[in-house]
């Protein structure tokens, strides 16, 4: 059976059906929520420049050989006083290409970078005494031309920033150079050498990405060479010479900025 609608009831109903078109109107007009936009990801490689400081530092020793210019015992003690340390340092600039994989969080890369990197870690030592009485002066060098590396990268994304550990292989080229001279008969010597090097490298960065195709970064990075050796000798006016020789290693430590362009 059908209700009886009673005519107290009607305005009310009228009112309603009214109100219909009204709702329906309201609910078209309501904002839709807005797609989010896809998760940055660092999938892809790059190119860039860079540009900071470094510091480098060089164990030197000496040592001078049997010969007719300096007796034994003056030859320990021209070896023990050129025996030392020195630091360096400089700016760095340059470039580097690299790529990038994502995978969930993680993401692996690989990077290769150049630099000028010009430093120059020295030891010198002017108050030497021979068993003559004589007086003698020695130093030492390591100068640096660049400093180049290939490394793998590791790190954890969170969206636009990334954070990593790198390591790898460090390239530079060095020149090596000590002096000496002396009192006794005017002595003076020379030793030299020179290589290019492979070493190793391990650091540390943070990388943002400001845009979907440029990046930032701050780059920490410490690298270790093998020793280099230079040989010569130390002659006088009087026919003296005995033999001159000596070593120096390196360590460079980099703080970079970076700018990428990312493909």
């Amino acid at each position: 059976m059908f209700t009886r609608i009673t005519r107290a009831a009607l305005p009310g109903l009228a009112l309603a059906l009214a109100l219909v078109p009204l709702a329906a109107a309201t609910a078209a007009d309501l904002p839709t929520k807005a797609p989010s936009a896809p998760a940055f990801s660092w999938t892809g490689c790059y190119v860039g420049v860079n540009g900071g400081g470094g510091a480098s530092g060089s164990n030197f020793t000496s040592s001078v050989g049997p010969g007719n210019h300096l007796g034994v015992a003056d030859a320990v003690t021209v070896g023990a006083t050129g025996t030392g340390s020195g630091n360096d340092s400089n700016f760095l600039a340059g470039g580097q290409v690299g790529c990038n994989w994502q995978s969930g969080t993680m993401v692996y890369g690989i990077e290769a970078d150049a630099d000028y990197f010009s430093s120059t870690p020295t030891f010198n030592d002017g108050t030497g005494t021979l068993s003559t009485g004589d007086t003698f002066a020695i130093g030492q060098s390591l100068t640096t031309d660049y400093l180049a590396t290939v490394r793998p990268r590791v790190g954890v994304a969170a969206d636009r920033s990334l954070f990593y550990v790198t390591g790898g292989v460090a390239f530079t080229r060095v020149s090596y150079v000590q002096t000496y001279a002396d009192t006794l008969n005017a002595g003076a010597g020379t030793a030299t050498g020179g290589q290019s090097m492979i070493g190793w490298t391990v650091g540390t960065g943070w990388e943002y990405a400001w845009t979907d195709h440029f990046t930032t970064k701050v780059e920490y990075l410490f690298a270790e060479f093998p020793t280099t050796v230079g040989a010569g000798r130390i002659v006088d006016t009087v026919a003296g010479a005995n033999p001159l020789s000596g070593s120096a290693d390196l360590v460079i430590q980099t703080v970079r900025l970076g700018l990428n362009y990312k493909f």
